[in-house]
């Protein structure tokens, strides 16, 4: 049975119901992407999250919540009197922002206890982590975690890697740049926004973001562009895929995430790279098209 590992920060999400009402759920960037793999993976697969939660009413209904989807969280750690983070999603059209209440979240503790995550990682097949993911630890922690990561990998096993940069949650730009490349330098798939890229690295074209991440010795490189071409490189290999367009989008809060879910859902099957990445785009225009990070199963695998 193959088996996909998430570590992240899963946290309570508020969206607008109108008139001032707000609708209550739980997304975070991986458990959104793990959410979505699931959605559209084979039986014979296994999802798995790995985060830190409190031992208050919330944490429990998170808990409750990941596990009614299918995904096992079974042995992440309880950090006392701890809480989950919150957020709150704008809208601007189809433009999203938010507004996050983290400084307190339990999340920010899973490497509390290391010996857990190493246990979990080495059973997957996958381990999948975004700069999310680094951003909310300690420093002394990211340390720890990026040193110790590919040790605990199962033979065959690999690393995929979302940079998702989100500078607010960085002391300084220059921490940012520093552990978001080292991630990437022991990850062999990497899967970066260009407008992130862009924006943080300078970087021209998607073809530059590439061959950045290549220079570290990433072996994959699966570079999303909004609207335009996605790109897959993979040693001298380069191939764009044309993205088609979408009518009626509401919300990309979850468009990244739910692109990366899909290309695991096939992948993990098939390694099929081009087939993979067709699901993720259909995938990913059917989510834009719904409010909200997390639309039903139901939902998404009627759509693609």
């Amino acid at each position: 049975m193959k088996s996909l590992l998430g570590i992240g920060e899963c946290m309570i999400e508020l969206s607008s119901a109108g008139d001032n009402l707000w609708k209550q759920s739980f997304a975070g960037d991986v458990f959104n992407t793990l959410w979505y793999a699931k959605a559209l993976m084979a039986e014979d697969t296994a999802i798995d999250f790995f985060s830190a939660v409190g031992d208050d009413q919330s944490s429990e209904d998170l808990v409750e919540f990941i596990e009614k989807a299918g995904i096992s969280c079974a042995g992440i750690p309880r950090i006392e009197k701890g809480v989950p983070g919150l957020y709150r999603i704008h809208l601007d059209g189809a433009e999203r922002s938010f507004s996050y209440w983290r400084d307190t979240s339990a999340a920010k503790q899973f490497m509390k206890s290391p010996e857990l995550l190493w246990k979990q990682i080495a059973t997957a097949d996958i381990v999948y982590l975004s700069g999310i993911t680094v951003a909310i630890l300690p420093d002394e922690d990211v340390e720890v975690f990026i040193s110790g990561l590919r040790a605990a990998l199962k033979p065959g096993a690999i690393v995929a890697f979302d940079p998702n940069i989100r500078p607010r949650l960085w002391a300084n730009e220059a921490r940012m740049k520093d552990v978001i490349t080292r991630t990437a330098a022991i990850s062999d798939l990497v899967m970066p926004s260009f407008e992130d890229e862009e924006t943080t690295f300078g970087d021209k074209t998607p073809m530059a973001t590439a061959q950045r991440y290549q220079a570290l010795g990433v072996k994959q490189v699966l570079v999303k562009n909004g609207e335009d071409d996605t790109l897959f490189v993979e040693g001298d290999k380069a191939e764009y895929f044309p993205v088609k367009t979408v009518e009626g989008v509401l919300d990309t809060t979850a468009a990244g995430d739910s692109f990366n879910g899909a290309f695991f859902a096939e992948y993990m099957v098939s390694g099929d790279v081009p087939k993979a990445i067709s699901l993720a785009q259909r995938c990913a225009g059917v989510v834009i098209c719904n409010k909200g990070a997390l639309i039903p199963f139901e939902t998404v695998k009627a759509s693609v």
